[in-house]
């Protein structure tokens, strides 16, 4: 037998897609590097919307936008229960898909924004002052309102209720004008941080969406956040994970949105572990690229325990 016969063939590498959707079939821009990043770490690696069929082939699938599943929601449940291997987990995208979730976390003691949850068919009560009323599915920023009016407010409340939607009603909190802190974590360890601007637009403005119709226009900076910012994202990453049933090691990538500034306790404003967005761009190259080492080396992992 020569020598060549006794080559045993390369094994294919592993394949995993990033899961996009129509509108936005590679992200929007800020994953640029991921893909060369995951190749890097062993893998083979592409861009593909989550209804493409062809995803079905491959060994792993992490969801970075897949922006529109706020209006298909049963549709894209039902797709993330039966992929092989979903990274987050099909269980974390069901439980985060809903902001009710919010009501979870507080009652693991993490503090948040107050935040009462209505269904469909139940009588929605406004608070006194200013307040945002939000459909609790949803993505960007889309459908979410500052009111000074309680009877625009229970309006706007009603209309996303006789669509079907459950209706998310929080006291407008002034330090939204600082902007939010948002936590990026990956693996479950801490990896950086960035501050988002003022999203939603005065009482009575539309906020400016971008040109996907999918989320609300940025303002993204960096960030340092101190210890206490951090302390509370752990805090709640720790909840989120015992609320699913899995460990903080299993959560690839979280994002955790903070307010508060100077003196004042940070609260939660949202735990999102479906498609956040990471805020790579807003690291200097010499940061970005060993953090999205660690986002592929976390995948690798996830495919080989597999």
């Amino acid at each position: 037998m020569s020598a060549e016969s006794d080559k045993s063939p390369i094994p294919s590498p592993p394949t995993v897609v990033l899961a996009a959707c129509a509108q936005l079939p590679t992200g929007d821009g800020d994953d640029e590097g991921l893909i060369g990043a995951l190749t890097a770490a062993g893998l083979s690696a592409r861009w593909l919307s989550w209804d493409d069929p062809e995803i079905d082939s491959a060994d792993g699938v992490v969801l970075r936008a897949t922006w529109d599943y706020p209006e298909r929601l049963s549709e894209f449940l039902t797709w993330a229960d039966g992929v092989g291997l979903l990274i987050n987990s099909a269980a974390m995208v069901r439980w985060n898909s809903d902001k009710g979730y919010m009501l979870d976390l507080e009652a693991a003691g993490v503090p948040i924004v107050p935040t009462a949850v209505y269904g469909p068919d139940e009588t929605v009560s406004i608070p006194d002052g200013e307040v945002v009323v939000k459909p609790a599915v949803a993505g960007g920023s889309r459908g979410a309102a500052r009111f000074t009016d309680p009877r625009e407010a229970a309006d706007h409340a009603a209309a996303l209720q006789a669509a079907g939607r459950r209706v998310l009603v929080q006291p407008f909190d002034p330090a939204v004008a600082d902007g939010e802190t948002a936590l990026v974590y990956i693996a479950g360890q801490r990896s950086h941080a960035f501050t988002k601007g003022p999203m939603l637009p005065e009482p009575g403005e539309e906020g400016e969406l971008d040109e996907s119709g999918l989320y609300l226009i940025e303002s993204l900076s960096p960030a340092d956040p101190s210890e206490k910012f951090w302390e509370l994202g752990d805090a709640a990453l720790t909840a989120a994970a015992e609320a699913v049933g899995v460990i903080r090691a299993d959560i690839l990538y979280a994002r955790v949105d903070l307010l508060g500034t100077g003196d004042s306790p940070p609260r939660l404003l949202e735990f999102e572990a479906v498609e956040p967005s990471l805020g790579w761009r807003q690291l200097p190259e010499t940061k970005r690229g060993p953090a999205m080492a660690r986002f592929a080396l976390a995948t690798a992992a996830a495919l080989a325990r597999r």
